[in-house]
């Protein structure tokens, strides 16, 4: 019979966790890019005190995986870190404030997701209302495919043409049906302004819309979510009610708050 036991915590043997070299390094960039956001490479590398070209590596790896933000050449806090408060039942909302998405969510009785590209995913970092279904959807897969949501669709049509064909590119392979029917669906999007998606056998119909991008901030779809018995009905009056309060919230400046 086997005597092996998984490796006790830091904690459980009494002794003081260990520092890993690897970890540290990610953390104190994140940090830095918390406490300093806007950093160019250069200047990360410099506070860092380490070589670029080891820097370089652990900043792409961020970057991919939406830990990491970058826009002009400068690093901000990345979407991944906001889809993990949302996956815990907290909200954090910086783009639109969680009393705007909430007041949209009174006004249609429908679920309200806010989401970001992080790499080639969506992540949500924020909602208001409940769709159960929807909800814990959301919540237990944070990192979702672009080419299966509204809202990944919204931010791909939104994307330049040049990232768009590299993005459809490295997707042809593995989800070859997905890509012709994003492409399809594509110039429908960029005329109206948004997509939609059936999801869970048709049951569940989504509308979302692109929330363009503040400086220091990833572009971000927000859409509304309920039964497709319910949304189908007024797919064109709910369209227009989205595309207009995205304008709208897009002209506002928006404080980030904490978890709520």
């Amino acid at each position: 019979m086997s005597t092996d036991k998984e490796p006790a915590s830091g904690a459980a043997a009494g002794k003081e966790p260990n520092h890993h070299r690897t970890v540290d390094r990610v953390t104190q960039i994140l940090e830095e890019v918390v406490y300093r956001p806007g950093m160019t490479f250069a200047e990360l590398a410099r506070t860092l005190g380490a070589p670029k070209s080891s820097v370089y590596g652990f900043v792409q790896g961020l970057l991919a995986t939406g830990w990491l933000y970058e826009q002009d050449r400068q690093f901000y806090l990345g979407p991944a870190v906001h889809g993990l408060t949302l996956a815990s039942g907290h909200v954090r909302a910086g783009l639109v404030s969680h009393e705007r998405l909430a007041e949209l969510h009174e006004e249609t009785g429908l679920a309200v997701f806010l989401g970001v590209e992080a790499g080639d995913h969506l992540i949500y970092i924020a909602e208001a209302g409940g769709d159960s279904i929807a909800d814990i959807e959301a919540r237990r897969n944070i990192r979702r495919t672009l080419l299966a949501t509204a809202t990944g669709k919204a931010l791909l049509a939104a994307k330049p043409q040049d990232e768009l064909d590299a993005f459809l590119r490295r997707h042809r392979r593995t989800e070859p049906e997905a890509v012709e029917a994003f492409l399809s669906e594509y110039e429908t999007i960029r005329s109206t302004g948004v997509a939609t998606n059936l999801r869970l056998g048709g049951t569940r119909l989504a509308i979302a819309t692109i929330l363009p991008g503040q400086p220091g901030r990833s572009p971000a779809a927000v859409a509304l979510v309920g039964a497709a018995t319910k949304v189908k009905p007024k797919v064109r009056k709910l369209s227009d009610l989205l595309v207009e309060r995205a304008a709208l919230w897009a002209r506002r400046k928006v404080t980030a708050r904490e978890a709520i």
